[in-house]
């Protein structure tokens, strides 16, 4: 890793652990190593990206409250695997097909944990894996829950993997909408020609969308009829991983 971004990294680490005692540009260049121009442009990173600020009381600075929203999100993302075991060999065991647990990252989807099908032609995919998240069902079920910067920021991304890709903006949030109406998504061969998948999303109990649960395998087994009949059992599956999680608001049509 470059050295100048170790001392960075470093920078932030030293603002994070004082932050009762807003350091100024000389106290942070020294603890760090980094000169003082060097970490006046750290630092003007550090708060563009909304981790810094300069403190009101003083000529230091220290660390925002998203530092803190941002752990909070990477210690429900651990703890939503240990939530999520039982209830995907549920799932797996009921449908015969590969259950994935998904979070999201930018635009694409991250598998972080999934059991495999028994069936011998099934959904190829790794723990640690990426796939685009709009062109996948654990990805739209996440992506249906982000508001229209998000998926603005990210509209010159959406590019064609099969013919039913949908690489139009404006179609994409179409189907997103019907998502968070109806509470799941539905992969049509869009990412592998011919695999299929149905998702659902998880909540937090800050009412976060963490990660999504879902199924996949060949469209021949997997048919828009056979999704649609699996889904009360992923909806089910993800509305209970969510309430382990902490969430307690109604949602996709139901009530506390």
């Amino acid at each position: 890793m470059d050295k100048t971004l170790l001392k960075g990294l470093r920078l932030f680490e030293i603002i994070c652990a004082q932050e009762d005692q807003p350091n100024t540009i000389d106290d942070l260049a020294v603890a760090s190593g980094l000169t003082k121009s060097n970490t006046h442009r750290t630092l003007q990173t550090l708060i563009a990206a909304g981790y810094v600020e300069k403190s009101s009381h003083s000529s230091g600075y220290k660390p925002t409250l998203k530092v803190f929203e941002l752990a909070a999100q990477r210690l429900a993302r651990l703890d939503v695997r240990k939530i999520a075991t039982p209830l995907m060999r549920r799932v797996a065991l009921q449908t015969q097909e590969t259950v994935h647990l998904s979070v999201l990252d930018q635009l694409d989807v991250i598998y972080i944990d999934k059991i495999d099908s028994p069936n011998p032609v099934r959904a190829y995919s790794i723990i640690g894996g990426r796939a685009p998240a709009y062109a996948v069902a654990t990805g739209k079920a996440m992506l249906a829950f982000q508001n229209d910067e998000y998926l603005n920021r990210h509209s010159a991304d959406l590019v064609r993997h099969t013919e039913n890709t949908l690489t139009s903006l404006a179609a994409l949030k179409d189907e997103l909408a019907n998502i968070a109406r109806i509470g799941y998504a539905i992969n049509r061969g869009e990412w592998r020609g011919n695999v299929g998948g149905i998702a659902a999303p998880i909540f937090d109990g800050h009412n976060k969308v963490i990660a999504a649960l879902g199924i996949s395998g060949p469209l021949e087994r997997l048919t828009i009829e056979n999704m649609k009949r699996w889904s009360p059992l992923v909806l089910d599956a993800a509305r209970d991983i969510s309430r382990e999680s902490g969430y307690r608001c109604g949602y996709f049509g139901e009530s506390n």
